[in-house]
């Protein structure tokens, strides 16, 4: 028995080579996208301001500032624990920015692996 497809559904040569123009269109939508996004740079402070992050969109930490009042040599702790806070929160609005633009591009399907 065969199955019969709707008129415009079917794999005709014409609608698979649509279909791959789009395909290339977006994958080149997406390397553009995703090389402007490496470009950016992103400042994120912890600790009251205490400390500040600067991070690529590579996830790449360019630097770290440290007020001089939150550096005490009987309480390292809390200054690591800040800093540590500080380099999470830039890697999650690195994170955040890349899967919102990506999403105006791929309309909110999830590609994992791609940005």
């Amino acid at each position: 028995m065969k199955a019969r497809i709707p008129r415009g559904m079917g794999g005709g040569p014409t609608n698979m080579q649509g279909m791959l123009r789009q395909a290339q269109k977006l994958q080149e939508q997406m390397a553009q996208l995703q090389q402007e996004l490496e470009q950016r740079e992103y400042e994120v402070t912890a600790g009251g301001g205490m400390v500040t992050v600067k991070i690529n969109g590579k996830k790449e930490i360019l630097k770290i500032d440290i007020k001089p009042e939150i550096v005490d040599p009987d309480d390292i702790e809390t200054l690591a624990d800040v800093i540590t806070a500080g380099v999470n929160e830039a890697i999650r609005k690195v994170e955040e920015t890349n899967a919102s633009e990506l999403a105006k591009i791929t309309g909110e399907i999830n590609i994992p692996g791609l940005i």
